[in-house]
């Protein structure tokens, strides 16, 4: 379904030199899977995501979606053939609300009122008290976090890629947020890849890709991973899991 062919992608410096930020990254995702990105911070995990998102476009390589190549789409030409992106730090849209934000995100999909109130009660918001309210600076980032998972849950893409979807997330919301993983998954059938340090979230992966230094340091099925991480192998030590601890709801 997804097939990334030697990623490498590079940004200058303050010298004026290529910084390399990813170095031959090359990988094979099948339909279906749920597939965890994790690793040490600054080892490129988040600039990967918005390569495949179509965010970033990489400096050599290719990316093929589904056997057709998608190197050259941007990211509203990937949308439209079945991505969605949610980032860790969701957009602000000052005089959109909410109703709308999530009727844009599932495109020419007839979506009511009751149908984005059930979205925004899966990631454990009141609906009534969202449905109307601009996506503005009056909503804290753990609520835009929220939001922004609903159009993804609404948008029921064949690929979904999530980049820390933990961040300023309450625990029970989190909690919450592992069964919506789920159940976009089997609404899907499709992939869904999420960047994350988070125990909870590794242990729902089929597969898990450690990215350190802009390579892969590890890639395989969550058995035979996740108890590198959690263990001693020099490859995979330095991901620094999260296990119970939580960052407070914003």
């Amino acid at each position: 379904m997804l097939k990334l062919e030697n990623i490498r992608y590079e940004v200058p410096d303050e010298k004026g030199s290529d910084k390399e930020i990813l170095k031959n990254i090359s990988l094979d995702i099948p339909d279906g899977k749920f597939v965890v990105i994790t690793g040490p911070n600054g080892g490129g995990k988040s600039t990967l995501a918005k390569i495949i998102a179509g965010i970033y476009k990489p400096t050599d390589g290719r990316i093929f979606f589904e056997d057709r190549d998608i190197t050259e789409a941007g990211i509203t030409e990937r949308a439209n053939m079945g991505d969605s992106f949610a980032f860790q730090q969701p957009v602000r849209f000052k005089g959109i609300e909410v109703l709308d934000l999530i009727r844009l995100a599932v495109r020419n999909k007839e979506l009511t009122a009751a149908d984005a109130c059930k979205y925004l009660s899966e990631v454990g918001l009141c609906a009534r008290d969202y449905i109307n309210r601009e996506v503005d600076a009056s909503l804290s980032g753990g609520e835009l976090k929220r939001i922004e998972i609903a159009t993804v849950l609404a948008r029921q893409s064949r690929l979904s890629v999530f980049d820390e979807p933990e961040a300023g997330i309450d625990l029970w919301s989190f909690q919450n947020l592992i069964k919506v993983f789920e159940h976009i998954k089997e609404l899907t059938n499709g992939t869904i890849i999420i960047i994350s340090h988070q125990e909870r979230i590794l242990d729902i992966a089929d597969e898990i890709i450690v990215i350190e230094k802009g390579e892969i340091a590890a890639k395989g099925a969550k058995d035979e991973i996740l108890p590198k991480i959690l263990g001693s192998d020099a490859a995979v030590s330095m991901c620094r899991i999260q296990k119970d601890a939580m960052p407070q709801s914003i």
